[in-house]
C-alpha cells in the first residue's frame, strides 16, 4: 500500500462541506468517487478539516492509501480529469505511511475576505460578506490582538457542537487584517486547530468592533464568558477560505 498527500481547491459554493454526507454532493464524496475509479475499489480520503457548507480552500491537505501503481504526476492529471471543475487537485505526494492529514497538521491558516465597496461586487458575491459600512481596522487590530495565545475559545464554537466537543482550549498564533485593492478587506487566522465556526464568529465578532458596536478590550470579557452569546455573530461562509495546512 501506497500512502499519498493531496492538496486540493475548492470553490465550496455548491457543495455541503468537505465532509461525505448520504444524499448530499460534499468535496470528500467527489474526491472518493474519482479515487475509486482509479482503484477499483472503495478509498477513504481523510481530510485535514471538515470545513463547512459554502466554505472553500486553496490548500486543503487531504491523505488516502492505494495500491495502485500509479505515478504521481498520472494522479495528479487522472484526478483532475475526474472531478468537477470546481475541485482541482493541486499537488500529489507520496509519503510515510504514517501520515495523516488531519492527525499529523500542527497548524492551519484561515482567510477571511469582507467587500468593503459602497455597492457589492458581484464578482465577490460568491467568496466575500459584504459590509458597506466603513470598518475601523485599527479597533479589530487591538481586538484581535487579545485572541492570541491559548485560550478556551468556548465562546466562538456553536451552540450545536458544545455537548459534543470534549475540549474547546485551542492556539492562536496571530490574527492579521489588511486592506486589499477593490475594497476588500481580508483576515487571516493561524492556529493549532478551530472549534466548530470559531473562524467564522471571530469575525463576526471583529466586525462588530469595527462598527463600533464592541470595544477592543471586550474581547477579553467574551472569552472569559465561555458562553457563545456573548460573542458576535457568525459571518457567512462564503467568505472563509482554507488557506494551507503546515506539518512541520
Amino acid at each position: 500500500m501506497r500512502t499519498f498527500k493531496l492538496t486540493v481547491a475548492y470553490d465550496g459554493t455548491t457543495y455541503a462541506g468537505w465532509q461525505r454526507q448520504p444524499g448530499a454532493g460534499t468535496v470528500q464524496g467527489c474526491l472518493e468517487s474519482a479515487l475509486e475509479e482509479i482503484e477499483g475499489r472503495a478509498v477513504t480520503a481523510y481530510g485535514a478539516g471538515r470545513t463547512d457548507a459554502g466554505v472553500h480552500a486553496l490548500g486543503q491537505v487531504a491523505s488516502m492509501t492505494l495500491n495502485h501503481p500509479i505515478s504521481v504526476f498520472a494522479l495528479t492529471r487522472s484526478l483532475n480529469a475526474k472531478l468537477p471543475r470546481d475541485i482541482r487537485v493541486r499537488s500529489v505526494e507520496e509519503v510515510a505511511c504514517r501520515f495523516h492529514a488531519r492527525y499529523d497538521a500542527r497548524r492551519k491558516t484561515y482567510r477571511y475576505r469582507i467587500d468593503q465597496a459602497t455597492v457589492a461586487d458581484p464578482m465577490e458575491l460568491r467568496f466575500a460578506w459584504h459590509i458597506a459600512a466603513s470598518l475601523n481596522v485599527d479597533a479589530m487590530r487591538q481586538a484581535a490582538a487579545h485572541l492570541v495565545g491559548c485560550h478556551d475559545f468556548a465562546a466562538f464554537q456553536t451552540v450545536a457542537a458544545q455537548s459534543t466537543t470534549e475540549s474547546t482550549v485551542r492556539t492562536i498564533f496571530s490574527v492579521t487584517i489588511e486592506r486589499k485593492p477593490a475594497a476588500i478587506l481580508e483576515m487571516e487566522v493561524c492556529g493549532d486547530g478551530f472549534l466548530r465556526h470559531m473562524v467564522r464568529t471571530i469575525v463576526g465578532t471583529l466586525s462588530e468592533v469595527g462598527l463600533g458596536r464592541e470595544a477592543p478590550a471586550g474581547l477579553v470579557a467574551v472569552l472569559r464568558s465561555r458562553h457563545r452569546d456573548q460573542a458576535g455573530p457568525t459571518a457567512p461562509a462564503r467568505g472563509l477560505f482554507l488557506v494551507s495546512v503546515d506539518y512541520s
